[in-house]
Protein backbone atom coordinates (compact mmCIF):
# COMPACT_ATOMS: atom_id res chain seq x y z
CA UNK A 1 0.00 0.00 0.00
CA UNK A 2 2.94 2.48 0.75
CA UNK A 3 4.81 1.91 -2.32
CA UNK A 4 1.93 2.13 -4.27
CA UNK A 5 1.00 5.66 -2.57
CA UNK A 6 4.26 6.77 -3.37
CA UNK A 7 4.19 6.20 -6.85
CA UNK A 8 0.81 7.59 -7.50
CA UNK A 9 2.57 10.62 -5.78
CA UNK A 10 5.56 10.53 -8.09
CA UNK A 11 2.68 10.00 -11.05
CA UNK A 12 1.02 13.35 -10.66
CA UNK A 13 4.14 15.46 -10.34
CA UNK A 14 5.49 16.18 -6.95
CA UNK A 15 8.64 14.96 -8.20
CA UNK A 16 9.59 18.93 -9.03
CA UNK A 17 13.49 18.86 -7.64
CA UNK A 18 14.40 19.57 -10.81
CA UNK A 19 13.69 22.70 -11.92
CA UNK A 20 16.13 25.78 -11.52
CA UNK A 21 16.37 29.29 -9.85
CA UNK A 22 17.62 30.30 -12.89
CA UNK A 23 15.31 34.34 -13.52
CA UNK A 24 14.20 34.64 -10.53
CA UNK A 25 11.94 37.49 -11.06
CA UNK A 26 10.42 36.02 -13.54
CA UNK A 27 8.50 33.88 -11.04
CA UNK A 28 7.50 36.77 -8.67
CA UNK A 29 5.07 38.80 -11.13
CA UNK A 30 0.88 37.89 -10.63
CA UNK A 31 -0.83 35.11 -12.12
CA UNK A 32 -4.12 36.62 -13.48
CA UNK A 33 -5.47 35.39 -16.09
CA UNK A 34 -7.44 37.91 -18.53
CA UNK A 35 -10.95 37.36 -17.42
CA UNK A 36 -10.61 37.35 -13.88
CA UNK A 37 -12.15 40.66 -12.02
CA UNK A 38 -10.50 41.31 -9.05
CA UNK A 39 -9.09 43.95 -6.94
CA UNK A 40 -5.71 42.89 -8.19
CA UNK A 41 -6.60 43.37 -12.18
CA UNK A 42 -8.52 46.12 -11.32
CA UNK A 43 -5.49 48.29 -10.34
CA UNK A 44 -2.59 47.03 -11.29
CA UNK A 45 -0.48 49.96 -9.09
CA UNK A 46 -1.66 48.58 -5.90
CA UNK A 47 0.83 47.94 -3.43
CA UNK A 48 0.45 45.44 -0.46
CA UNK A 49 2.43 46.11 2.62
CA UNK A 50 -0.37 45.17 5.10
CA UNK A 51 -0.59 41.21 5.72
CA UNK A 52 3.09 40.50 5.98
CA UNK A 53 2.86 38.16 2.99
CA UNK A 54 6.15 37.02 1.27
CA UNK A 55 6.15 39.01 -2.09
CA UNK A 56 8.51 36.65 -4.11
CA UNK A 57 6.17 33.60 -3.66
CA UNK A 58 4.84 31.02 -4.41
CA UNK A 59 8.58 29.49 -5.19
CA UNK A 60 9.04 28.25 -8.44
CA UNK A 61 8.46 24.47 -7.71
CA UNK A 62 5.16 25.63 -5.81
CA UNK A 63 4.07 27.45 -8.72
CA UNK A 64 4.30 24.22 -11.79
CA UNK A 65 2.74 22.15 -8.96
CA UNK A 66 -0.12 24.25 -9.04
CA UNK A 67 -0.33 24.19 -12.92
CA UNK A 68 0.78 20.47 -13.17
CA UNK A 69 -1.94 19.08 -10.42
CA UNK A 70 -4.62 21.48 -11.28
CA UNK A 71 -6.24 18.84 -13.08
CA UNK A 72 -6.54 16.37 -9.67
CA UNK A 73 -8.88 18.40 -7.53
CA UNK A 74 -11.65 15.95 -8.40
CA UNK A 75 -9.88 13.75 -6.09
CA UNK A 76 -10.08 13.60 -2.29
CA UNK A 77 -6.67 13.93 -0.89
CA UNK A 78 -6.11 11.36 2.05
CA UNK A 79 -2.48 10.26 0.33
CA UNK A 80 -1.21 13.40 0.10
CA UNK A 81 -1.83 13.96 3.65
CA UNK A 82 -0.03 11.14 4.30
CA UNK A 83 2.63 12.65 2.22
CA UNK A 84 2.83 15.91 3.73
CA UNK A 85 2.61 14.34 7.21
CA UNK A 86 5.98 12.98 6.81
CA UNK A 87 7.28 15.57 5.19
CA UNK A 88 6.85 17.92 7.98
CA UNK A 89 7.55 15.69 10.08
CA UNK A 90 11.28 14.79 9.17
CA UNK A 91 12.10 18.45 8.60
CA UNK A 92 10.87 19.34 11.90
CA UNK A 93 12.53 15.79 13.66
CA UNK A 94 9.34 14.17 14.91
CA UNK A 95 7.57 11.64 14.17
CA UNK A 96 4.11 11.75 12.07
CA UNK A 97 1.85 11.67 15.17
CA UNK A 98 3.34 14.94 15.92
CA UNK A 99 1.91 16.60 13.11
CA UNK A 100 -1.49 17.94 12.53
CA UNK A 101 -3.14 19.73 9.07
CA UNK A 102 -4.62 23.22 9.00
CA UNK A 103 -6.08 25.11 6.63
CA UNK A 104 -3.39 28.16 7.32
CA UNK A 105 -1.71 28.36 11.03
CA UNK A 106 -5.64 30.11 12.05
CA UNK A 107 -7.32 26.63 11.98
CA UNK A 108 -4.36 25.58 14.27
CA UNK A 109 -5.07 28.50 16.45
CA UNK A 110 -8.73 27.94 16.39
CA UNK A 111 -9.00 24.22 17.41
CA UNK A 112 -6.63 25.32 19.71
CA UNK A 113 -9.07 27.88 21.04
CA UNK A 114 -12.12 25.35 21.30
CA UNK A 115 -9.76 22.42 22.93
CA UNK A 116 -8.93 24.89 26.01
CA UNK A 117 -12.21 26.57 26.05
CA UNK A 118 -13.88 23.32 27.06
CA UNK A 119 -13.22 24.25 30.76
CA UNK A 120 -14.17 27.82 31.65
CA UNK A 121 -10.66 30.10 33.01
CA UNK A 122 -8.62 32.71 30.94
CA UNK A 123 -6.04 33.20 29.09
CA UNK A 124 -2.72 35.03 28.82
CA UNK A 125 -1.46 36.80 26.03
CA UNK A 126 1.02 40.23 25.30
CA UNK A 127 -0.34 43.31 24.38
CA UNK A 128 0.05 44.02 21.24
CA UNK A 129 0.21 40.72 19.87
CA UNK A 130 -1.60 38.80 17.11
CA UNK A 131 -4.99 38.33 18.44
CA UNK A 132 -7.56 38.06 15.62
CA UNK A 133 -7.70 34.55 16.03
CA UNK A 134 -9.02 35.27 19.79
CA UNK A 135 -12.22 36.54 19.58
CA UNK A 136 -12.85 32.11 19.44
CA UNK A 137 -11.79 32.31 22.73
CA UNK A 138 -13.55 34.96 23.92
CA UNK A 139 -16.73 33.78 22.51
CA UNK A 140 -16.35 30.70 24.42
CA UNK A 141 -16.33 32.47 27.82
CA UNK A 142 -12.54 32.85 28.14
CA UNK A 143 -11.40 35.70 30.09
CA UNK A 144 -8.58 37.66 28.37
CA UNK A 145 -5.77 38.47 30.28
CA UNK A 146 -3.21 41.33 28.77
CA UNK A 147 0.36 41.34 29.24
CA UNK A 148 1.90 45.08 28.37
CA UNK A 149 5.10 44.37 26.37
CA UNK A 150 8.57 45.79 27.84
CA UNK A 151 9.05 49.37 26.97
CA UNK A 152 11.41 47.89 23.57
CA UNK A 153 8.85 46.18 22.74
CA UNK A 154 9.65 42.82 23.57
CA UNK A 155 7.53 40.02 25.11
CA UNK A 156 7.23 40.18 28.78
CA UNK A 157 8.00 36.32 29.82
CA UNK A 158 8.19 37.47 33.74
CA UNK A 159 4.75 39.28 33.80
CA UNK A 160 3.28 36.37 31.68
CA UNK A 161 4.68 33.94 33.62
CA UNK A 162 3.21 35.88 36.99
CA UNK A 163 -0.17 36.50 35.35
CA UNK A 164 -0.68 32.68 34.87
CA UNK A 165 -3.05 31.13 37.73
CA UNK A 166 -5.27 28.24 38.58
CA UNK A 167 -7.64 28.85 35.73
CA UNK A 168 -5.15 29.78 32.94
CA UNK A 169 -6.26 27.19 30.38
CA UNK A 170 -3.56 28.62 27.39
CA UNK A 171 -0.62 30.82 27.44
CA UNK A 172 0.27 32.17 24.08
CA UNK A 173 3.38 33.42 22.90
CA UNK A 174 3.77 34.66 18.67
CA UNK A 175 7.38 34.45 18.48
CA UNK A 176 8.33 36.59 16.77
CA UNK A 177 6.13 38.60 17.88
CA UNK A 178 2.91 40.35 15.27
CA UNK A 179 3.33 43.65 15.45
CA UNK A 180 6.49 44.03 16.84
CA UNK A 181 8.98 41.84 15.06
CA UNK A 182 10.33 41.32 18.29
CA UNK A 183 11.73 37.55 19.34
CA UNK A 184 12.14 35.87 22.42
CA UNK A 185 15.51 34.31 22.92
CA UNK A 186 15.39 30.93 22.25
CA UNK A 187 16.82 29.58 25.69
CA UNK A 188 14.80 32.15 27.55
CA UNK A 189 11.32 30.51 26.18
CA UNK A 190 12.79 27.18 27.04
CA UNK A 191 12.60 28.31 30.89
CA UNK A 192 9.31 29.70 30.44
CA UNK A 193 7.58 26.85 28.86
CA UNK A 194 9.52 24.42 31.51
CA UNK A 195 7.72 26.88 34.53
CA UNK A 196 4.25 26.88 33.01
CA UNK A 197 1.70 24.06 34.84
CA UNK A 198 0.94 21.08 33.09
CA UNK A 199 -2.70 21.54 32.87
CA UNK A 200 -2.39 25.06 31.16
CA UNK A 201 -1.63 24.86 27.68
CA UNK A 202 1.46 26.72 26.05
CA UNK A 203 0.71 27.60 22.54
CA UNK A 204 4.15 28.98 20.83
CA UNK A 205 3.39 30.35 17.16
CA UNK A 206 6.20 30.13 15.08
CA UNK A 207 4.42 31.51 11.80
CA UNK A 208 8.05 33.87 11.45
CA UNK A 209 10.69 32.07 12.62
CA UNK A 210 12.13 30.92 9.59
CA UNK A 211 12.77 34.97 9.00
CA UNK A 212 15.13 34.18 11.59
CA UNK A 213 18.41 31.66 12.62
CA UNK A 214 16.29 31.05 15.39
CA UNK A 215 15.73 27.36 15.85
CA UNK A 216 12.09 26.62 16.20
CA UNK A 217 11.04 24.47 19.74
CA UNK A 218 9.27 21.37 18.15
CA UNK A 219 12.17 19.26 19.65
CA UNK A 220 10.28 20.09 23.09
CA UNK A 221 6.68 18.64 22.53
CA UNK A 222 7.06 14.98 23.91
CA UNK A 223 9.21 16.12 26.87
CA UNK A 224 6.75 18.96 27.95
CA UNK A 225 3.21 17.35 27.09
CA UNK A 226 1.64 20.78 26.86
CA UNK A 227 3.41 22.71 24.57
CA UNK A 228 1.75 23.54 20.81
CA UNK A 229 3.46 24.89 18.03
CA UNK A 230 1.89 27.03 15.31
CA UNK A 231 3.46 26.56 11.84
CA UNK A 232 2.39 27.88 8.94
CA UNK A 233 3.38 28.19 4.81
CA UNK A 234 1.79 31.71 4.40
CA UNK A 235 5.19 33.50 4.72
CA UNK A 236 8.24 32.88 4.10
CA UNK A 237 7.21 30.20 1.58
CA UNK A 238 4.93 32.59 0.00
CA UNK A 239 1.57 30.17 0.17
CA UNK A 240 -0.98 32.69 2.14
CA UNK A 241 -3.62 32.48 -0.29
CA UNK A 242 -3.26 28.64 -0.67
CA UNK A 243 -3.67 28.00 2.96
CA UNK A 244 -1.74 25.05 4.45
CA UNK A 245 -0.42 25.32 8.39
CA UNK A 246 0.35 22.52 10.97
CA UNK A 247 0.49 22.00 14.71
CA UNK A 248 3.67 19.68 16.20
CA UNK A 249 2.49 18.74 19.47
CA UNK A 250 2.91 15.18 21.58
CA UNK A 251 0.66 12.70 20.14
CA UNK A 252 -2.08 13.14 23.41
CA UNK A 253 -2.82 16.77 22.18
CA UNK A 254 -2.65 15.91 18.58
CA UNK A 255 -5.35 13.80 18.76
CA UNK A 256 -7.45 16.01 21.28
CA UNK A 257 -7.11 18.42 18.56
CA UNK A 258 -8.36 16.57 15.44
CA UNK A 259 -11.14 15.37 17.31
CA UNK A 260 -12.10 18.79 17.02
CA UNK A 261 -11.70 18.70 13.11
CA UNK A 262 -14.19 17.61 11.03
CA UNK A 263 -12.15 15.65 8.57
CA UNK A 264 -9.07 15.13 10.20
CA UNK A 265 -5.92 16.69 8.01
CA UNK A 266 -8.10 17.32 5.05
CA UNK A 267 -9.44 20.63 5.32
CA UNK A 268 -6.15 21.74 2.75
CA UNK A 269 -6.85 21.12 -0.64
CA UNK A 270 -4.83 18.21 -2.69
CA UNK A 271 -3.16 21.14 -4.69
CA UNK A 272 -2.34 23.55 -1.60
CA UNK A 273 -0.87 20.21 -0.19
CA UNK A 274 1.29 19.40 -3.11
CA UNK A 275 2.41 22.89 -3.77
CA UNK A 276 3.45 22.73 0.38
CA UNK A 277 5.48 19.40 -0.47
CA UNK A 278 7.19 20.98 -3.41
CA UNK A 279 7.83 24.68 -1.44
CA UNK A 280 9.60 22.25 1.05
CA UNK A 281 12.24 21.08 -1.82
CA UNK A 282 12.77 24.64 -2.71
CA UNK A 283 15.68 25.35 0.23
CA UNK A 284 17.15 28.14 -2.74
CA UNK A 285 14.09 29.74 -2.66
CA UNK A 286 13.76 30.17 1.01
CA UNK A 287 17.38 31.41 0.85
CA UNK A 288 16.44 34.03 -1.30
CA UNK A 289 13.59 35.30 0.21
CA UNK A 290 15.45 35.16 3.71
CA UNK A 291 18.60 37.32 1.92
CA UNK A 292 16.23 39.84 0.47
CA UNK A 293 14.07 40.33 3.10
CA UNK A 294 16.94 41.58 5.26
CA UNK A 295 18.32 44.10 2.64
CA UNK A 296 15.06 45.48 2.15
CA UNK A 297 14.17 45.60 5.85
CA UNK A 298 17.31 47.28 6.76
CA UNK A 299 17.24 49.84 3.62
CA UNK A 300 13.04 50.59 4.72
CA UNK A 301 14.20 50.99 8.31
CA UNK A 302 17.51 53.55 7.87
CA UNK A 303 14.76 55.66 5.82
CA UNK A 304 12.03 55.87 8.18
CA UNK A 305 14.52 56.80 10.95
CA UNK A 306 15.55 59.62 8.50
CA UNK A 307 11.85 60.67 8.49
CA UNK A 308 12.08 60.94 12.26
CA UNK A 309 10.69 57.58 12.79
CA UNK A 310 11.48 55.58 16.16
CA UNK A 311 11.23 51.82 14.46
CA UNK A 312 11.91 48.83 16.50
CA UNK A 313 14.83 46.22 15.55
CA UNK A 314 12.62 43.71 13.34
CA UNK A 315 13.72 39.76 13.10
CA UNK A 316 10.73 39.72 10.77
CA UNK A 317 8.72 40.66 7.30
CA UNK A 318 7.25 43.69 8.33
CA UNK A 319 8.37 46.84 10.78
CA UNK A 320 7.14 48.31 13.63
CA UNK A 321 7.46 52.29 13.87
CA UNK A 322 6.19 55.25 15.52
CA UNK A 323 4.20 58.11 13.73
CA UNK A 324 4.32 60.23 16.65
CA UNK A 325 7.13 62.74 15.37
CA UNK A 326 5.74 62.47 11.60
CA UNK A 327 4.48 65.34 10.69
CA UNK A 328 2.51 64.44 8.11
CA UNK A 329 -0.85 62.28 7.51
CA UNK A 330 0.72 58.80 6.86
CA UNK A 331 -2.42 57.33 5.94
CA UNK A 332 -3.56 59.37 3.61
CA UNK A 333 -0.17 59.51 2.02
CA UNK A 334 -0.81 55.78 1.72
CA UNK A 335 -4.27 56.07 0.26
CA UNK A 336 -3.06 58.82 -2.26
CA UNK A 337 -0.29 56.57 -3.26
CA UNK A 338 -2.41 53.50 -3.35
CA UNK A 339 -0.71 51.38 -0.66
CA UNK A 340 -2.26 49.13 1.54
CA UNK A 341 -0.20 49.53 5.13
CA UNK A 342 -1.39 48.54 8.40
CA UNK A 343 -2.84 50.06 11.75
CA UNK A 344 -2.56 52.30 14.30
CA UNK A 345 -2.16 49.21 17.18
CA UNK A 346 -0.94 51.43 20.15
CA UNK A 347 -2.37 54.84 20.35
CA UNK A 348 0.21 56.03 22.76
CA UNK A 349 3.33 56.82 20.43
CA UNK A 350 1.13 56.10 17.10
CA UNK A 351 2.86 52.63 16.84
CA UNK A 352 2.16 50.74 13.39
CA UNK A 353 3.37 48.66 10.81
CA UNK A 354 4.02 47.83 6.99
CA UNK A 355 5.12 44.72 5.61
CA UNK A 356 8.66 44.43 4.04
CA UNK A 357 8.09 44.36 0.30
CA UNK A 358 10.43 44.12 -2.60
CA UNK A 359 13.04 46.71 -3.28
CA UNK A 360 10.99 48.66 -5.86
CA UNK A 361 7.63 48.53 -3.16
CA UNK A 362 9.69 50.35 -0.85
CA UNK A 363 11.02 52.99 -2.15
CA UNK A 364 7.39 53.71 -3.62
CA UNK A 365 6.34 53.49 0.02
CA UNK A 366 9.45 55.73 1.23
CA UNK A 367 8.47 58.44 -1.40
CA UNK A 368 5.07 58.99 -0.85
CA UNK A 369 5.83 59.24 2.91
CA UNK A 370 8.26 61.82 2.47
Amino acid sequence: METNRRLWLKKIGIGVAGIGFTNFNSFTSPLVTENLNTSFENDASLIFLRSNENPYGPSPLARKSFIDNANISNRYNWDVATQLISDLSKKNSVKDENILLGAGSTEILDLVAKFVSIGKGNYVIADPSYDYWTFTLDNLGLTKNKVPLTTDKKINLQAMLEAVNQDTKLVYICNPNNPTGTICEREALVEFVAKIPQNTIVLIDEAYLEFTKQQSLSNMVNDQKNIIIAKTFSKIYGLAGARVGYAIANKEIIDNLSNLQSNTNNSVSVVSKLAAIASLKDDKFVSNCYSLNEDVRQYTISELKKLNCECISSTTNFIYFSLSNYKKDYFKQLEDNTIQGGRIYEEQGKWTRITVGKMDEMKKFIKAIQ
